[in-house]
């Protein structure tokens, strides 16, 4: 009988019921951190997953004949960072043609060496796809740094809110001050829960994307110098 009724008295349910306000912020801001994490690494790992095999679709477009041909050896192209980049340099080329075919007026684009013009543009695009795949990670950050520290405050709070009731009933008994302060140690157990896996996330996410970022900024080089050297795609 009295086993069940310190199970009832105390837990998670129990800690819900008898917190404040604050107690019951600072529980969701941790839970909706926890869910937004958990959402950001696994939608960015299976993009990841889908982008990285393309790293080997590279190989294939420099062994096509022609630049059309190389840009139809790429597939899932709506979404391929590769294909994105080298369709980019075709279109940049062709207005830059465009440009200077007409005799009445020259545009300012084309009053721009045609090497700094493409190199520009590239970088312009290259840095569009990098913010796209880093998409989320800095959330992650963020959580990883700030939710130890949320929890660490639910749990001061909650132990204040103990040692106020237990004051203010003049008995401070060892079953009386255990229970309220464990209750709120959870918070930072808590805020820990949400915090390791964030970093974890981060780094690994990270690092993939590092290696991708190789592959992208190298390609770029490629193209920048193919086209400057053929002049046209």
């Amino acid at each position: 009988m009295d086993k069940t009724t310190n199970e009832t008295n105390f837990g998670l349910v129990h800690l819900w019921y008898q917190g404040d306000t604050v107690m019951h912020i600072v529980a969701i801001i941790l839970i909706l951190m926890s869910i937004g994490s958990w959402f950001i690494i696994i939608t960015r790992v299976i993009r990841l997953y889908q982008v990285k095999p393309l790293v080997q679709e590279i190989a294939l477009f420099w062994k096509k004949t022609s630049w059309q041909d190389g840009l139809n050896s790429f597939t899932q192209q709506k979404t391929n960072p590769f294909h994105q980049l080298a369709a980019k340099a075709h279109l940049i080329m062709q207005e830059r043609q465009l440009g200077a075919n007409q005799q009445q007026s020259v545009p300012l684009a084309n009053q721009i060496e045609t090497d700094d013009w493409l190199s520009s543009n590239l970088k312009s695009e290259l840095d569009l796809i990098i913010a796209s795949l880093q998409t989320g990670l800095a959330f992650l950050a963020s959580t990883g740094a700030t939710a130890p520290f949320i929890g660490l405050f639910g749990t001061v709070w909650g132990i204040y809110h103990a040692l106020m009731t237990i004051g203010s009933s003049g008995s401070a008994s060892i079953d009386q001050v255990a229970g309220p302060i464990g209750e709120a140690l959870v918070m930072t157990g808590l805020g820990l829960a949400v915090a390791i896996p964030a970093v974890l996330g981060y780094n690994a996410l990270s690092k993939s994307n590092k290696e991708l970022l190789v592959n992208l900024r190298r390609f770029s080089d490629d193209l920048h110098t193919y086209l400057i050297q053929n002049e046209r795609p």
